[in-house]
């Protein structure tokens, strides 16, 4: 019964140890950007959400938030490429991530307005999301 329980353990506590997750937060008027990247053994997961209240210059804008999340592939040695499929529409959401030393921009193709709709978008807009622990 030791014997199990110990590998258990051993086993719960070697998988946790092979993860890593950074996060990455941008915060652009009364827009939050907020990105998660999660390495365990040779998978990465992404998670992307953003909550959106209207600007200044957003007038007649409404509040948003939306979440996207998957495996993603690894293109080069500072991108990632998360590619979500569309379940109303046959199309693709496609975030290419930017990585820095100390943050990430995030691009957008354009089916991912079934998944971020009005003045929400997952688009850094060119702007670094700032890594933080």
């Amino acid at each position: 019964m030791k014997k199990s329980l110990f590998l258990a353990m051993a086993l719960v506590f070697s998988g946790s140890v092979a993860a890593a997750t950074d996060h990455y937060l941008l915060r652009d008027g009364n827009h939050i950007h907020h990105l998660k990247i999660t390495n365990m053994n040779d998978e990465v997961t992404v998670s992307a959400d953003v909550d959106f209240e209207p600007n200044a210059d957003e007038a007649g804008g409404h509040a948003c938030a939306a979440h996207v999340t998957g495996v993603a592939k690894q293109v080069a040695d500072n991108e990632l490429v998360l590619k979500k499929h569309s379940e109303s529409e046959a199309s693709y959401c496609e975030l290419k991530i930017h990585l820095t030393p100390t943050g990430a921009t995030v691009e957008q193709s354009e089916a991912c307005a079934n998944f971020a709709a009005g003045i929400c978008h997952f688009s850094s807009d060119g702007k670094e999301m700032v890594k933080f622990k």
